[in-house]
């Protein structure tokens, strides 16, 4: 065997043991046989026909984490269709951070919707589109959550950060641990140009693919996190900030594919914008 060969095969390995099982890390929560974990537990789909969408959530609970996921979305005419991923913790006063991916006709784009809860209030969405097909394959996309900052990324480029303010007196969501939730289901009284494009159900069913699930994480159990206070270096993600390099690509995201910026929405907040809108 060549050395080539061999570091290849390696590097393979590697690959596949860093990505999570989803047999071992992941609940099919709904959906009546719609969630299905296949390929030794490589790969999950999540189908939506007339009847009932589908959603599964993670078997551990997270304080901090970087969570990557490769989704591949509906194909075709999704109009009406809401494929989710998100992190959620639980009770009435949640927090909350938020991938949804709302369909739409053949040829046109996807929306992708953002948003950040804490203690239950939310209302600070933003909307892109992709500079992408993202049903043709397989993309990531990530949520790093640290104590400073979420960072919202597409295939590693950032598209939005929600920094910590609370000096400004911005709540920020720090307390209270999340599972990581995803679910597609049926939305046509809103989800495509505002509820006007219903779901075509000729179409159905539709089915939403997801592999290489990874959260770099602390594991948040029986009160207490796995993340050592003495170790911080071990996961760099706790402190990870935006280089110089990933500023000027979330810029070049937000000016060319930013479609709806709470923070620019004056009539929405005729008391004046969020405190944070002075910062982001």
């Amino acid at each position: 065997m060549t050395t080539s060969l061999l570091l290849s095969l390696l590097f393979s390995f590697l690959i596949l043991a860093s990505a999570a099982n989803f047999n071992q890390d992941i609940d099919v929560t709904w959906g009546d046989g719609r969630g299905k974990i296949l390929e030794n537990g490589n790969l999950l789909t999540l189908t939506l026909d007339k009847f009932s969408g589908s959603g599964f959530q993670s078997k551990n609970q997270y304080l901090f984490g970087k969570i990557d996921m490769n989704i591949k979305l509906v194909p075709g005419n999704s109009a009406g269709t809401v494929t989710t991923y998100y992190l959620r913790s639980e009770g009435s006063t949640w927090d909350e951070i938020d991938f949804e991916f709302l369909g739409n006709l053949s040829g046109d784009p996807y929306i992708v919707h953002t948003n950040v809860y804490t203690q239950g209030k939310g209302d600070k969405e933003q909307q892109f589109y992709l500079w992408f097909d993202p049903t043709k394959d397989f993309h990531t996309y990530s949520l790093l959550w640290n104590p400073q900052r979420i960072i919202f990324s597409v295939d590693g480029t950032p598209i939005r950060e929600f920094k910590n303010l609370e000096s400004m007196g911005v709540a920020f969501p720090k307390s209270q641990p999340m599972r990581v939730y995803s679910s597609l289901w049926n939305a046509d009284d809103w989800a495509t140009r505002g509820g006007l494009v219903k779901t075509d159900w000729s179409k159905a069913p539709f089915t939403a693919a997801y592999r290489n699930y990874k959260a770099d994480a602390c594991v948040w159990s029986s009160g207490k996190s796995s993340c050592s206070s003495t170790s911080p270096s071990q996961n760099s993600w706790l402190s990870q900030e935006l280089d110089i390099t990933s500023q000027q690509r979330l810029k070049w995201v937000q000016k060319n594919y930013m479609i709806y910026n709470y923070c620019t929405d004056a009539k929405r907040f005729p008391q004046g914008l969020p405190k944070e809108c002075s910062v982001h």
